[in-house]
Order: structure tokens, then sequence, then C-alpha cells
């Protein structure tokens, strides 16, 4: 079979395109990068450079393909961020109808129930909705957990200032989740191409509480004291902006952690109570996190 793999070589693509590609079948996998076009042939799989705002290209790279995965890359460079991660979902849906494609696996996120108040998910939402309005195109998004890999970005603040923390409130529990083991869930509904209509399936490793997380993480890196600290969400913007991140970046930022601290962006998700389908736990990612905190 053939399949397109978006978002180039990152935390899930590659993994996926990897495992894809060992089962014996064609994966194009596209990057707006052309310096990645070696590393991907080096796969074993074929390069598409082009943006994901350009529908013809789209349009010809999924002609063929039994499967499409497909991810919204992140523009950290967006006037207005929810809307353009809006339009890429809008943008996929037109070439994938344009071009045939009918079956879709999805990244998506807890939280892409909320149409506002929630950050870059919120733009999510309107992704679900572009190609959820397909006819006779079968889709099944998944609804990821917060990503291990997400707290590299606290490095620098353990670094220099001795805590971890966000505005998430006290202390409250995150569903977890390492981008493997999306990649795992992409594959194994592109491989067996089973679903029908229209679905949500969420893809969660396990849940932590940020005192938990901090613990584990701390004793990792040889401090098992580390505190978990809440912000006031004036402060944690104001960090996201020193840190070189734009206003619309930040504000978007703060906004999601304010969803997770009301509990509004799990609430689907703790309603439904699904399943824990990943098998990284954070213990197994806490050595990974160690040796990226040594070399930072």
């Amino acid at each position: 079979m053939q399949f397109v793999v978006t978002g180039s070589l990152g935390n899930i693509g590659k993994p996926l395109a990897e495992r894809l590609v060992r089962e014996g079948h064609s994966v194009i996998v596209i990057s707006s990068n052309t310096e990645k076009t070696a590393h991907i042939e080096a796969l074993g799989a074929i390069a598409a450079i082009g943006s994901v705002h350009d529908i013809g290209f789209l349009t010809e790279t999924f002609k063929g393909a039994d499967g499409v995965y497909t991810m919204v890359p992140p523009n950290f460079g967006a006037v207005n961020w929810k809307k353009d991660i809006a339009r890429v979902g809008e943008n996929y849906a037109a070439a994938i109808k344009a071009s045939g494609v009918k079956n879709v696996v999805n990244l998506s996120s807890l939280g892409a129930h909320m149409p506002d108040g929630c950050g870059p998910v919120s733009g999510l939402y309107f992704v679900e909705k572009a190609l959820d309005g397909l006819e006779g195109v079968n889709v099944v998004h998944l609804r990821a957990g917060f990503f291990f890999t997400n707290f590299f970005g606290n490095i620098g603040m353990i670094k220099h200032l001795g805590i971890i923390g966000g505005n998430y409130g006290e202390s409250p529990k995150l569903a977890l989740v390492h981008p493997n083991d999306i990649a795992e869930a992409a594959a194994k509904e592109l491989l067996a191409l089973s679903f029908r209509g229209k679905s949500i399936q969420y893809i969660v490793s396990e849940e932590k509480t940020t005192n938990e997380i901090a613990f584990i993480l701390g004793k990792a890196i040889g401090k098992p004291e580390l505190p978990w600290i809440d912000f006031k969400d004036e402060d944690t913007f104001n960090s996201l902006v020193k840190a070189g991140l734009s206003k619309e970046v930040a504000e978007n930022y703060t906004e999601m952690g304010v969803a997770v601290r009301t509990g509004e962006m799990a609430a689907e998700y703790n309603a439904l109570r699904p399943s824990i389908v990943g098998k990284t736990k954070l213990e197994d990612f806490a050595p990974v996190f160690a040796a990226v905190y040594a070399q930072s």
C-alpha cells in the first residue's frame, strides 16, 4: 500500500514512517525543508518537499494514497495561530477531496472539543470539523495527551531557577503520552485501515500529577527535591515572551494552561475515561530527559 505522512521527520513522523517502510509499504513524507530530503530517503521513503499551505502540492502528493496521516506543523510566526491551524486543516480537507483519498488518520489533542479557550488546541477543533465534513472519507482523530518531550522546554527553567512549573493549578493530574506511542497508534490504524466513518481515539500513556512529574524528572537529573511551582497567568505569559516566543504564541500557551487549570481541556477525556493505550511510562522517558538535560 501507499501512505503519505505529514509532519516531516518529527517526533511522530519519523518513527511512523520507519514502521510503515519496515512493513514493506511505499511511504511519502511531506516536508517543507529541502535539507530533509536525504534523511527521508535514507529511511527508504520518498520525500515530497512543499508547503501545507499549497493545496495543489498536497493534492498531487495525496493522489494514489491508500491512507494519509495528517498533522498541523507548528507555525510560531503566525499572526493568528488558531486561524492558521484551522486553515491548514481546510487545506488538508480540500486536497483529500480533490485527490480521492478515502482514509485519514489525523493527529489531534485532548481539548479539541473546545472551539475556543484552549490555545492552539482550539485550532485543532476546526481541523477536526474540516475533516469530518468530507463525505465518503474515513477519518480517525488521535486525540493525544501532553507530550513527554514537551518537558524539554523546561530544562532552562530547571537549570537557571531550580524549579519546574506552569499555570496549570495546584498539582493537577495530566494525561501524558510519549510520541512513540502516538506513532504506534497511527501505524496500527493505517496498516489495518479498518476504521469507518468519523471517530475519535484518545492516545494516553499514563496520568501523573505535576508534583509526581517533578519528582520523577528531578530524580533522573539528581534533583529529587525539584519543586513544581504553580505560576500566575501573567508570569507564565511574561516568561514565555522572555524565552523568545511571540506574544501571540505566548498568549495561546497561557490560555491552554488556563484550560488545564479549570479542567475544561480534559473534560471530555475524563467523562469518557478511555483505556490508556500507550505503553511508555514517564519513568522510561526520564533517562532520555536526563541525557538531554546533561548536554544542554
